[in-house]
């Protein structure tokens, strides 16, 4: 996936419509007459919480009823994602998608749904980038340092991660496909710990997500080597990409909206258009460029198409690397 720096559609009153959605019976009654429930599948206060948050107040000023976010976290978002699965296709259950519900189908084994099947694509959010951090003693100050010493000392650098299965763990798994080098993957149950243990020199390095270091990036706690985009954030722009030392590697979280398979068209539409006119707002565009975020934007099947290239390409990383979540 190349996503350039912002890709915001203007819209002005209509969306494109697939042909395959251009001849149905209208939604039964006007959308929404009562509050709506966005579930997200992990704890409050992380970028999918705040994302979810950032949408649901847009939608509830735009559409006129409560948007109300849901944190359900547990199995890798599988709780929140098959709760909106079994929830009724009538749009007043909505679930926020993040990158991990495209792993899980090739991560874990026995799974009672298929997220590409069984939820609809309403409409991207976010893509954003992760940071490869260290710590201020670690002997490497750039990546190609990074490779020379882990190469020098294979085994002997700690790399934490946010999750076994995460993107912050597949990551690290493409940076050693792509360099050839080994290192201590170190799991936790998120970032927060994950942070901790950093800032304290339990660990060395860690893949996390820009808004949670950026601060302690610039206060010097951490130091970034590089963003694991196709181009530098603007968060960071002192921050070089690893593709600029590693050819086509990039590694994105992909952040939007989806509902149960079967919700109704004009309601996928009707939200879809709202999203998109919020993502194209000042507001939104300056607290997703803190966030260090990319706005997406775009209609349901490009979401589709989105999802559908990323669940390909991380299956094959997940197969090499021989990762399975029980």
């Amino acid at each position: 996936m190349s996503i350039s720096r912002r890709q915001i559609l203007s819209f002005s009153g209509a969306v494109a419509i697939s042909p395959l959605l251009t001849a149905r019976a209208p939604a039964a009654a006007p959308y929404p007459a009562r509050p709506v429930r966005i579930l997200v599948g992990f704890p409050a206060g992380g970028t999918a919480d705040i994302l979810a948050r950032m949408t649901s107040q847009w939608l509830q000023e735009r559409l006129g009823q409560p948007f109300i976010v849901e944190n359900r976290p547990g199995a890798g978002t599988n709780l929140a994602t098959e709760a909106v699965v079994r929830a009724p296709a009538d749009g007043y259950t909505l679930l926020a998608t993040t990158t991990s519900n495209l792993l899980n189908g090739t991560l874990y084994e026995n799974m009672t749904f298929d997220f590409i099947r069984d939820i609809t694509p309403v409409a991207g959010l976010t893509v954003q980038p992760l940071v490869l951090n260290v710590i201020p003693a670690f002997p490497a100050r750039s990546v190609p340092e990074f490779i020379a010493y882990a190469k020098a000392h294979p085994g002997a650098i700690s790399v934490g991660n946010f999750g076994v299965g995460t993107m912050s763990h597949l990551a690290a798994e493409l940076f050693k496909q792509s360099t050839g080098i080994d290192f201590v993957d170190v799991s936790y149950r998120g970032s927060a710990s994950m942070l901790t243990d950093l800032l304290g020199g339990r660990i060395q390095a860690s893949f996390d997500n820009v808004p949670v270091t950026v601060e302690h990036l610039k206060s010097g706690a951490l130091h970034a080597l590089a963003v694991t985009a196709a181009s530098r954030s603007r968060a960071l722009p002192s921050v070089p990409t690893m593709g600029d030392f590693l050819p086509n590697y990039e590694a994105m979280t992909v952040a939007g909206i989806g509902a149960p398979r079967g919700t109704h068209p004009d309601i996928v539409e009707k939200l879809n258009a709202e999203i998109n006119t919020g993502l194209a707002t000042s507001t939104l565009v300056n607290r997703l460029d803190e966030l260090g975020s990319t706005i997406l934007g775009g209609s349901p099947a490009e979401f589709a198409d989105l999802i559908k290239r990323e669940t390909e390409r991380w299956a094959k990383v997940i197969q090499t690397a021989g990762i399975k979540v029980k």
